[in-house]
């Protein structure tokens, strides 16, 4: 399945989630119930999974933890904030580039519209 294929899933299920459960929880509440309906669609998760971070000889084994990875080609980086920051894009681009991933989704669902609340980041797609 290619990048975008996974992200019209994605999209399509974090839209569910937020019709059922709408703004104001926490991200851990949306990463666990957004986990369990990509699930359902048949997507591989992968949860908090530690991405290596590797500087000149240094070797970090948990440089960051990627929120979700599903089907092994898409990073979701989950938020509950008032707004996204320019911060919050640059470092799922980061993430994408140590993962060595080429599409990231930002998605903030404390928005009253979850299409308001949803960003593509791309890495040499």
């Amino acid at each position: 399945m290619t990048e975008n294929e996974t992200s019209k899933i994605i999209v399509d299920a974090a839209f569910k989630v937020h019709t059922a459960l709408g703004p104001g929880l926490l991200e851990s509440v949306y990463e666990a119930v957004l986990s369990f309906e990509l699930e359902k669609r048949g997507c591989d998760i992968i949860r908090q999974q530690a991405i290596p971070v590797v500087y000149e000889t240094v070797h970090l084994d948990t440089g960051f933890r990627a929120d979700l990875i599903v089907n092994g080609n898409v990073i979701i980086e989950i938020k509950s904030v008032e707004a996204i920051s320019p911060v919050h894009l640059k470092q799922l681009r980061t993430y994408l580039l140590l993962a060595d991933k080429k599409l990231g989704l930002l998605i903030n669902f404390n928005v009253e519209l979850i299409k308001d609340g949803i960003r593509r980041v791309v890495n040499n797609l």
